[in-house]
Protein backbone atom coordinates (compact mmCIF):
# COMPACT_ATOMS: atom_id res chain seq x y z
CA UNK A 1 0.00 0.00 0.00
CA UNK A 2 1.32 3.31 -0.93
CA UNK A 3 2.03 6.06 1.55
CA UNK A 4 2.67 8.88 -1.22
CA UNK A 5 -0.19 10.98 0.84
CA UNK A 6 2.00 11.28 3.91
CA UNK A 7 4.18 13.58 1.97
CA UNK A 8 5.02 16.67 3.27
CA UNK A 9 2.88 15.95 6.47
CA UNK A 10 4.35 15.40 9.98
CA UNK A 11 4.08 12.43 12.55
CA UNK A 12 3.03 13.58 16.34
CA UNK A 13 5.00 10.87 17.64
CA UNK A 14 8.13 8.88 16.73
CA UNK A 15 7.36 5.94 13.97
CA UNK A 16 9.52 2.56 15.29
CA UNK A 17 9.37 -0.70 13.55
CA UNK A 18 9.15 -3.73 15.35
CA UNK A 19 12.01 -4.03 16.56
CA UNK A 20 12.05 -0.58 18.51
CA UNK A 21 14.37 1.26 15.33
CA UNK A 22 13.43 4.79 15.31
CA UNK A 23 12.36 5.70 11.84
CA UNK A 24 10.69 9.35 11.43
CA UNK A 25 11.26 11.38 14.44
CA UNK A 26 8.08 12.87 15.64
CA UNK A 27 7.71 16.73 14.13
CA UNK A 28 9.88 16.25 10.67
CA UNK A 29 8.17 16.27 7.90
CA UNK A 30 7.76 13.89 5.58
CA UNK A 31 9.48 13.28 2.05
CA UNK A 32 10.33 10.62 -0.09
CA UNK A 33 12.75 8.65 1.27
CA UNK A 34 10.64 8.36 5.14
CA UNK A 35 8.49 6.69 2.44
CA UNK A 36 10.48 4.56 1.16
CA UNK A 37 12.10 3.24 4.69
CA UNK A 38 8.12 3.27 6.25
CA UNK A 39 7.15 1.02 3.09
CA UNK A 40 9.91 -0.95 3.53
CA UNK A 41 9.19 -1.51 7.11
CA UNK A 42 5.76 -2.36 6.07
CA UNK A 43 4.15 0.44 8.47
CA UNK A 44 0.84 1.00 7.47
CA UNK A 45 -0.31 4.52 7.07
CA UNK A 46 -3.20 3.90 10.31
CA UNK A 47 -0.32 3.47 12.47
CA UNK A 48 0.78 7.25 12.28
CA UNK A 49 -1.30 10.05 14.10
CA UNK A 50 -0.33 12.97 11.82
CA UNK A 51 -0.06 16.35 13.44
CA UNK A 52 -3.58 18.30 13.40
CA UNK A 53 -5.34 15.12 12.74
CA UNK A 54 -7.40 12.97 15.17
CA UNK A 55 -6.76 9.20 15.56
CA UNK A 56 -8.69 7.38 12.92
CA UNK A 57 -11.52 5.23 14.20
CA UNK A 58 -9.83 1.82 12.26
CA UNK A 59 -8.64 -0.50 15.04
CA UNK A 60 -4.74 -0.85 15.09
CA UNK A 61 -3.18 -4.00 15.78
CA UNK A 62 -2.31 -4.62 19.20
CA UNK A 63 1.92 -4.88 18.27
CA UNK A 64 1.12 -1.81 16.48
CA UNK A 65 -0.84 -0.15 19.37
CA UNK A 66 2.26 -1.03 21.78
CA UNK A 67 4.68 0.24 19.06
CA UNK A 68 2.88 3.45 18.83
CA UNK A 69 3.13 3.68 22.83
CA UNK A 70 6.43 3.47 22.95
CA UNK A 71 7.74 5.46 21.03
CA UNK A 72 5.69 7.80 22.57
CA UNK A 73 6.96 6.99 25.76
CA UNK A 74 10.17 7.33 24.56
CA UNK A 75 9.19 11.08 23.31
CA UNK A 76 7.87 11.92 26.40
CA UNK A 77 11.12 10.87 28.51
CA UNK A 78 13.27 12.69 26.50
CA UNK A 79 11.18 15.61 27.05
CA UNK A 80 11.19 15.11 30.42
CA UNK A 81 15.06 15.30 30.12
CA UNK A 82 15.11 17.98 28.31
CA UNK A 83 12.57 20.22 29.73
CA UNK A 84 12.47 19.01 33.49
CA UNK A 85 9.14 18.99 33.83
CA UNK A 86 6.36 15.60 33.30
CA UNK A 87 3.97 16.58 30.54
CA UNK A 88 1.20 15.11 32.57
CA UNK A 89 -1.40 15.56 30.05
CA UNK A 90 -0.19 14.32 27.18
CA UNK A 91 0.33 11.17 29.14
CA UNK A 92 -2.94 11.41 30.63
CA UNK A 93 -5.03 11.85 27.02
CA UNK A 94 -3.11 9.85 24.81
CA UNK A 95 -0.46 7.38 26.43
CA UNK A 96 -2.84 5.63 29.10
CA UNK A 97 -5.76 5.00 26.61
CA UNK A 98 -3.43 2.93 24.54
CA UNK A 99 -1.95 0.69 27.65
CA UNK A 100 -5.77 0.65 28.45
CA UNK A 101 -6.55 -0.67 25.37
CA UNK A 102 -3.65 -2.65 25.13
CA UNK A 103 -4.51 -4.89 28.25
CA UNK A 104 -8.70 -5.56 27.35
CA UNK A 105 -6.93 -7.82 24.28
CA UNK A 106 -9.51 -11.24 24.99
CA UNK A 107 -6.14 -13.55 24.33
CA UNK A 108 -3.68 -13.16 27.37
CA UNK A 109 -1.03 -14.51 25.25
CA UNK A 110 -1.15 -12.70 21.94
CA UNK A 111 -1.46 -9.49 24.92
CA UNK A 112 1.63 -10.70 26.12
CA UNK A 113 3.56 -11.51 23.09
CA UNK A 114 2.67 -7.98 21.77
CA UNK A 115 4.50 -5.99 25.16
CA UNK A 116 7.53 -8.53 25.32
CA UNK A 117 10.51 -6.36 24.75
CA UNK A 118 12.28 -7.71 21.45
CA UNK A 119 15.05 -5.08 20.90
CA UNK A 120 15.11 -1.30 22.26
CA UNK A 121 14.23 -2.58 26.04
CA UNK A 122 13.44 0.72 28.11
CA UNK A 123 10.60 2.19 26.23
CA UNK A 124 8.50 -1.29 25.51
CA UNK A 125 9.11 -2.37 29.23
CA UNK A 126 7.35 1.16 30.25
CA UNK A 127 4.39 0.02 28.32
CA UNK A 128 4.45 -3.71 29.01
CA UNK A 129 4.66 -2.73 32.76
CA UNK A 130 1.82 -0.65 32.33
CA UNK A 131 -0.56 -3.15 30.65
CA UNK A 132 0.43 -6.04 32.82
CA UNK A 133 -0.31 -4.19 35.69
CA UNK A 134 -3.38 -2.91 34.54
CA UNK A 135 -4.16 -6.50 33.52
CA UNK A 136 -3.24 -7.69 36.78
CA UNK A 137 -5.01 -4.69 38.66
CA UNK A 138 -8.69 -5.70 36.67
CA UNK A 139 -7.81 -9.19 37.58
CA UNK A 140 -7.97 -7.90 41.53
CA UNK A 141 -10.99 -5.91 40.58
CA UNK A 142 -9.86 -2.73 41.57
CA UNK A 143 -12.66 -0.06 41.26
CA UNK A 144 -11.91 2.54 38.19
CA UNK A 145 -10.27 5.16 39.93
CA UNK A 146 -7.95 3.04 41.06
CA UNK A 147 -6.61 0.91 38.00
CA UNK A 148 -6.31 4.98 36.36
CA UNK A 149 -3.91 5.45 39.32
CA UNK A 150 -2.29 1.77 38.87
CA UNK A 151 -1.98 2.36 35.37
CA UNK A 152 -0.35 5.78 35.58
CA UNK A 153 1.92 4.65 38.31
CA UNK A 154 3.35 1.52 36.50
CA UNK A 155 3.53 3.59 32.81
CA UNK A 156 5.97 5.87 34.76
CA UNK A 157 7.38 3.45 37.37
CA UNK A 158 11.09 3.88 35.43
CA UNK A 159 10.94 7.93 34.66
CA UNK A 160 13.96 7.75 37.00
CA UNK A 161 16.06 5.83 34.12
CA UNK A 162 16.23 9.01 32.14
CA UNK A 163 19.11 10.05 34.50
CA UNK A 164 21.18 6.62 34.17
CA UNK A 165 23.41 6.27 31.68
CA UNK A 166 22.50 4.34 28.31
CA UNK A 167 25.75 3.19 28.36
CA UNK A 168 25.52 1.28 32.00
CA UNK A 169 21.27 0.75 30.70
CA UNK A 170 22.37 -1.05 27.53
CA UNK A 171 25.03 -2.69 28.66
CA UNK A 172 25.37 -6.49 27.21
CA UNK A 173 27.59 -7.79 29.96
CA UNK A 174 27.45 -8.18 34.10
CA UNK A 175 27.17 -4.93 35.45
CA UNK A 176 29.92 -3.43 38.05
CA UNK A 177 29.23 -3.14 41.68
CA UNK A 178 29.18 1.01 41.16
CA UNK A 179 27.00 0.40 38.18
CA UNK A 180 24.40 -1.65 39.82
CA UNK A 181 24.36 1.19 42.54
CA UNK A 182 23.66 3.98 39.81
CA UNK A 183 20.91 1.20 38.30
CA UNK A 184 19.29 1.03 41.65
CA UNK A 185 19.37 5.25 42.35
CA UNK A 186 16.57 5.56 39.45
CA UNK A 187 14.01 4.57 41.99
CA UNK A 188 15.03 7.78 44.49
CA UNK A 189 15.36 9.62 40.74
CA UNK A 190 12.03 8.82 39.58
CA UNK A 191 10.44 9.36 43.03
CA UNK A 192 12.36 12.98 42.89
CA UNK A 193 10.74 13.33 39.82
CA UNK A 194 6.92 12.61 40.26
CA UNK A 195 6.76 13.95 43.44
CA UNK A 196 7.61 17.55 42.07
CA UNK A 197 4.82 16.99 39.03
CA UNK A 198 2.04 19.26 40.04
CA UNK A 199 -1.66 17.28 39.67
CA UNK A 200 -0.34 14.14 40.21
CA UNK A 201 -1.23 11.48 42.67
CA UNK A 202 1.85 11.26 45.27
CA UNK A 203 1.28 7.62 45.20
CA UNK A 204 2.40 7.57 41.73
CA UNK A 205 5.72 8.90 42.98
CA UNK A 206 6.10 6.18 45.76
CA UNK A 207 5.38 3.43 43.24
CA UNK A 208 7.91 4.63 41.27
CA UNK A 209 10.03 4.33 44.59
CA UNK A 210 9.22 0.97 45.69
CA UNK A 211 9.06 -1.04 42.75
CA UNK A 212 12.33 -2.86 43.57
CA UNK A 213 11.09 -3.17 47.47
CA UNK A 214 10.67 -6.73 48.27
CA UNK A 215 8.31 -8.25 51.22
CA UNK A 216 11.72 -9.93 52.77
CA UNK A 217 13.11 -6.40 53.38
CA UNK A 218 16.00 -7.57 50.55
CA UNK A 219 14.74 -4.85 47.85
CA UNK A 220 15.93 -1.41 47.40
CA UNK A 221 16.35 1.54 48.18
CA UNK A 222 15.11 1.11 51.87
CA UNK A 223 15.10 -1.82 52.53
CA UNK A 224 11.12 -2.34 52.97
CA UNK A 225 9.28 -5.41 54.31
CA UNK A 226 5.78 -6.42 53.91
CA UNK A 227 3.33 -3.82 55.09
CA UNK A 228 5.45 -0.98 54.48
CA UNK A 229 5.56 -1.78 51.22
CA UNK A 230 2.45 -0.34 49.11
CA UNK A 231 -0.19 -2.64 47.52
CA UNK A 232 0.21 -1.13 44.33
CA UNK A 233 3.60 -1.26 44.83
CA UNK A 234 3.61 -4.83 44.71
CA UNK A 235 1.69 -5.65 41.44
CA UNK A 236 3.89 -3.05 39.81
CA UNK A 237 6.87 -5.22 40.64
CA UNK A 238 4.76 -8.88 39.46
CA UNK A 239 3.94 -7.55 36.43
CA UNK A 240 7.54 -5.63 36.37
CA UNK A 241 9.78 -9.51 36.87
CA UNK A 242 7.25 -10.92 34.36
CA UNK A 243 8.11 -8.63 31.61
CA UNK A 244 11.85 -8.91 32.47
CA UNK A 245 12.00 -12.43 32.30
CA UNK A 246 10.01 -13.30 28.84
CA UNK A 247 11.79 -9.93 27.44
CA UNK A 248 14.86 -9.87 25.35
CA UNK A 249 17.44 -7.41 27.67
CA UNK A 250 21.36 -6.64 26.29
CA UNK A 251 22.38 -9.51 28.89
CA UNK A 252 19.42 -12.37 28.25
CA UNK A 253 17.28 -14.12 25.81
CA UNK A 254 13.65 -14.62 27.07
CA UNK A 255 13.30 -17.50 29.38
CA UNK A 256 10.98 -20.69 28.69
CA UNK A 257 7.77 -20.14 29.74
CA UNK A 258 7.89 -23.16 32.47
CA UNK A 259 11.23 -21.15 34.07
CA UNK A 260 9.46 -17.74 34.37
CA UNK A 261 6.34 -19.54 36.28
CA UNK A 262 8.66 -21.68 38.04
CA UNK A 263 10.65 -18.40 38.84
CA UNK A 264 7.89 -15.87 40.09
CA UNK A 265 6.40 -19.39 42.13
CA UNK A 266 9.84 -19.50 43.75
CA UNK A 267 9.66 -15.13 44.02
CA UNK A 268 6.64 -15.47 45.75
CA UNK A 269 7.89 -17.16 48.95
CA UNK A 270 9.41 -14.15 50.18
CA UNK A 271 10.12 -11.75 47.80
CA UNK A 272 6.72 -11.39 45.45
CA UNK A 273 3.37 -10.29 46.92
CA UNK A 274 2.01 -14.49 47.23
CA UNK A 275 -1.55 -12.79 46.46
CA UNK A 276 -0.24 -11.23 43.57
CA UNK A 277 1.33 -13.93 42.05
CA UNK A 278 -1.19 -15.91 42.93
CA UNK A 279 -4.08 -14.65 40.96
CA UNK A 280 -1.36 -13.62 38.08
CA UNK A 281 -0.41 -17.20 37.71
CA UNK A 282 -3.65 -18.81 38.14
CA UNK A 283 -5.84 -16.44 35.43
CA UNK A 284 -3.13 -16.72 32.73
CA UNK A 285 -2.70 -20.48 33.62
CA UNK A 286 -6.77 -20.93 33.07
CA UNK A 287 -5.94 -18.89 29.64
CA UNK A 288 -3.89 -21.99 28.68
CA UNK A 289 -6.66 -24.32 27.29
CA UNK A 290 -6.81 -24.56 23.80
CA UNK A 291 -3.18 -22.56 23.43
CA UNK A 292 -0.55 -24.15 20.90
CA UNK A 293 2.67 -24.53 22.87
CA UNK A 294 6.09 -25.64 21.76
CA UNK A 295 7.66 -28.18 23.93
CA UNK A 296 11.29 -28.98 25.55
CA UNK A 297 11.38 -31.79 22.96
CA UNK A 298 10.95 -29.51 20.29
CA UNK A 299 7.57 -30.95 19.35
CA UNK A 300 4.64 -28.74 18.67
CA UNK A 301 0.86 -29.62 20.88
CA UNK A 302 -2.24 -28.07 21.88
CA UNK A 303 -3.26 -27.48 25.83
CA UNK A 304 -6.31 -29.63 26.21
CA UNK A 305 -6.44 -29.86 29.91
CA UNK A 306 -4.93 -28.53 33.11
CA UNK A 307 -4.45 -30.44 36.22
CA UNK A 308 -5.86 -28.58 39.28
CA UNK A 309 -3.27 -30.82 41.54
CA UNK A 310 -0.16 -29.55 39.31
CA UNK A 311 -0.91 -27.21 36.61
CA UNK A 312 2.17 -25.99 35.61
CA UNK A 313 2.01 -29.72 33.83
CA UNK A 314 -1.06 -29.81 31.53
CA UNK A 315 -2.26 -32.63 29.58
CA UNK A 316 -0.92 -31.60 25.69
CA UNK A 317 -2.61 -33.11 22.48
CA UNK A 318 0.55 -33.74 19.81
CA UNK A 319 -0.47 -35.47 16.43
CA UNK A 320 -3.10 -38.13 17.86
CA UNK A 321 -1.34 -38.56 21.23
CA UNK A 322 -1.57 -37.23 24.32
CA UNK A 323 1.17 -36.21 26.78
CA UNK A 324 0.67 -35.60 29.97
CA UNK A 325 3.64 -33.47 31.27
CA UNK A 326 2.59 -34.16 34.95
CA UNK A 327 3.87 -37.65 34.16
CA UNK A 328 6.77 -36.85 31.41
CA UNK A 329 8.82 -34.47 33.98
CA UNK A 330 11.22 -34.15 31.80
CA UNK A 331 9.23 -32.43 28.95
CA UNK A 332 7.88 -28.91 29.61
CA UNK A 333 6.81 -26.35 27.57
CA UNK A 334 8.85 -23.91 25.75
CA UNK A 335 6.75 -21.29 24.61
CA UNK A 336 2.98 -20.25 23.83
CA UNK A 337 2.52 -19.79 19.84
CA UNK A 338 0.48 -17.48 19.17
Amino acid sequence: MSLDNLLGKKSKHDVLNSAGLLLVPARVTIDEGYIRLLEQHHIHESEILIMGERAEAAPLSTAALVRQAAGYSKQLFDQVKSENRLPLDEITNELLPIVHQVSAHPDVFQLFESVKAKDEYTHQHNIGVGVLSTLIGKWMKLNDSDLTLLSMAATLHDVGKIHVSDDILMKPGKLTAEEFEEVKRHTTYGYEILKETAGLDPRVALIALQHHERLDGKGYPNGLKEHEIDPFSRIVAVADVFHAMSSKRPYHEPLPFHEIVNEMRKGSFGELDPKVVSVFLKMMIRHLIGSKVKLSDGRWGEVVYINPHDDTHPLVKVDDKFIDLSQARHIHIQEIVV
